[in-house]
């Protein structure tokens, strides 16, 4: 299991971080499950945009770049709704709602990803 921290806020994001790098761990990502508790995310990778078809919970969506700065932000992305696409973002970090807030994430914040 690894972490996402936000460096320059000195935050953590998610202690209990699964990784999503391959096509059917993408495709499933959050899907089938009733929810994400505090604490816990999935980065994808390689990812600009995410879609919430077949979710039953909203999330928050962090976009880091290939330099693992905050590139985008969607905050309580709602069931069947659709993220704005990030053109640098290599990755999203999915969070449960309220993570964006609370963890004080901006742009430009730098992630520090840890296995």
């Amino acid at each position: 299991m690894a972490k996402a921290f936000n460096r320059t806020k000195n935050t953590m994001l998610a202690d209990k971080l699964r990784i999503a790098d391959n096509f059917l761990l993408r495709l499933k990502g959050l899907l089938f499950t009733t929810s994400l508790p505090q604490g816990h995310g999935l980065y994808i990778m390689p990812c600009q945009a995410i879609h919430m078809m077949g979710m039953v919970y909203a999330i928050d969506c962090v976009f880091i770049d290939k330099d693992n700065a905050v590139v985008g932000l969607a905050e309580s992305v709602e069931p069947f709704a659709l993220s704005p696409f990030f053109k640098s973002a290599k990755g999203c970090i999915e969070l449960p709602a309220g993570t964006i807030t609370s963890s004080k994430t901006e742009i430009g914040d730098l992630v520090e990803l840890e296995n």
